[in-house]
């Protein structure tokens, strides 16, 4: 029997190597990108990318902080809007304190030295605001939060990646965190204002006058993430946001200066000369006259308004057309408000164009935007500031059941939570009253949707908890079917009925009324209807009754 040879398209012995191409290629019409030239001296083919390292050009970066608008605009905003509305705190087992932790954070200035860290994160690639304990100057080891005494917890302090040295020889080995330095040491410069020169001058308990800090204090910012051998070369840090968008801001500033420029030449005059050449060739006293000419010219032209000219001379007045430079500039604007992520309302602060033009989708997206950035860098950070927090403010351990969210930045108005509220509020009752969830599922999520609409914050979990553990009211009683009831007295007219006693449904607003309600005397309540109406009897009068009597003698 044969056996079995290998394809021939997997035998590559004896084969010469084969160069494949992948992408769209046309030779006769030198189409394509083709980097080797294979298809001639295509334009495209020219273009490549180079690395423009500004991250690492710390003035450069500074005087396009301090130089441009949009440059602001760029680092800022994000960075106001990851932090301006905070955190809502919730917890069951202490809410009272809620309002002193929230004021203490603001009394610290904690969102302001958030922001500050995640604008320089976003500035120079990475920055780091360093948590300041009271009775814990030690930075190099964690925080004990068992130590925190009340009033201890000082707020952070802002550190930029030139203040900080990372120690690449301590990485941290396991965790979310893995691969990044353990420790940071502040550089400590004779000279603050240029925090890169040699260390010396302050007081330090290290010999290299260096601050060493522990990864755990630090709310670490980055700007943009490398992959890791770029990581590498930026000792671990990040990549400025400018340094993307470089060419984008040089586009714009040229476009929007150039644009200015051509003010000047909004009305263009030209004047001929008569015999220019020749005056200019013969310079004296003949140029000086023509100099003295222009010079009344525009004297006059200041003035009154005349021109004076020979009458031999030529004067024209051409207008310059604006057209499609102002769809240039927004063109421009685009580029810089995507490479940046944000939307040219936040941005520019610039109105929405079109018809029915709200913007609220873009601002809705870059909300969303905001939420993820906030929940990646900043939530592991909060929950450890926040429990220390706590204790310095209240003096209490944190509650166990402390949880936060980052407020919404997409608020609602007045009326749009009024009809949510009452949406919601509407269902949830009916859904309870058709016996498709208990008191305490209500309760649940009448408090689930506080969040929303800002009602039934007050709902605690002991109230549902004693909602849970109370008895389900009795159901409706239903009226017995009518039985027939006794005629009534010759001569009277029926029995009136009896008015049934009215069988009301246990209210559910208060459960001790249910309990009440339970525990009462039943009573059988018995419904008569009305007899049937009968003929009336005629009553004889005392001679007809006589007459009677003698008939039936």
């Amino acid at each position: 029997m044969a056996q079995n040879k290998p394809s021939a398209i997997f035998d590559t012995t004896d084969k010469k190597p084969t160069k494949v191409d992948d992408g769209f290629r046309n030779f006769a019409a030198k189409l394509g990108v083709s980097p080797q030239g294979e298809i001639g001296n295509n334009l495209l083919s020219k273009g490549h990318y180079n690395f423009n390292l500004v991250t690492r050009n710390r003035v450069q970066l500074e005087a396009a902080y301090r130089g441009s608008w949009i440059v602001g605009q760029v680092i800022d905003t994000i960075a106001k809007d990851m932090t301006r509305e905070g955190i809502q705190i919730t917890t069951n087992e202490d809410p009272e304190n809620v309002d002193v932790v929230q004021a203490g954070l603001r009394r610290l200035k904690f969102w302001s030295s958030a922001c500050d860290t995640i604008k320089w994160g976003r500035l120079y690639g990475g920055a780091c605001g360093v948590m300041q304990v009271r009775g814990q100057e030690d930075l190099s080891i964690p925080i004990d939060i068992e130590k925190v005494q009340k009033g201890d917890f000082l707020g952070l302090a802002v550190y930029d990646r030139w203040q900080l040295y990372p120690a690449l020889d301590k990485l941290i080995n396991s965790g979310p965190d893995i691969g990044l330095p353990e420790y940071y040491d502040i550089v400590l410069g004779s000279n603050l204002n240029d925090p890169g020169m040699e260390p010396g001058g302050q007081q330090t308990t290290n010999a290299n006058g260096r601050v060493r800090v522990h990864h755990s204090r630090c709310l670490r910012n980055i700007g943009i993430q490398l992959p890791f051998w770029q990581a590498i070369t930026e000792m671990m840090w990040g990549e400025s946001v400018l340094e993307r968008m470089w060419d984008r801001l040089i586009e714009f500033d040229t476009a929007t200066s150039s644009a200015g420029g051509l003010i000047f030449r909004a009305q263009l005059r030209t004047v001929g000369i008569d015999g220019l050449r020749e005056i200019l060739a013969a310079g004296g006293e003949a140029q000086e006259a023509l100099v003295a000419q222009f010079e009344y010219m525009r004297q006059f032209q200041d003035n009154e308004g005349i021109t004076l000219l020979d009458k031999n001379d030529v004067f024209a007045s051409t207008a310059y057309s604006f057209a499609g430079l102002s769809d240039m500039l927004i063109q421009f604007g685009q580029q810089v408000s995507g490479s940046a992520e944000i939307p040219l309302v936040r941005l520019f602060g610039q109105s929405p164009a079109g018809m029915n033009a709200t913007g609220d989708s873009d601002i809705r997206l870059y909300y969303d935007g905001i939420l993820a950035k906030q929940e990646a860098d900043m939530r592991n950070f909060i929950e450890k500031a926040l429990k220390v927090a706590w204790r310095s403010f209240t003096g209490q351990d944190a509650p166990g059941d402390l949880e936060f969210q980052f407020v919404p930045l997409w608020q609602m108005s007045a009326i749009d939570k009024a009809n949510i509220a009452k949406l919601n509020t509407d269902t949830i009752i009916e859904a309870h009253d058709a016996g498709a969830i208990s008191t305490a599922v209500m309760m649940k999520e009448l408090k689930q949707s506080s969040g929303e609409s800002g009602l039934f914050t007050h709902i605690t979990d002991e109230e549902i908890d004693e909602a849970e553990n109370e008895e389900p009211p009795m159901p409706e009683a239903e009226a017995p079917a009518p039985e027939a009831s006794p005629a009534g007295t010759p001569g009277e007219g029926p029995a009136e009925p009896k008015a049934p006693a009215l069988i009301k449904k246990s209210g559910d607003s208060a459960w001790s009324k249910i309990r009440k309600w339970l525990s009462r005397d039943q009573v059988t309540v018995k419904i008569v209807p009305p007899a049937p109406a009968k003929k009336p009897v005629k009553r004889m009068t005392a001679d007809q009754k006589k007459i009677k009597d003698f008939l039936h003698g």
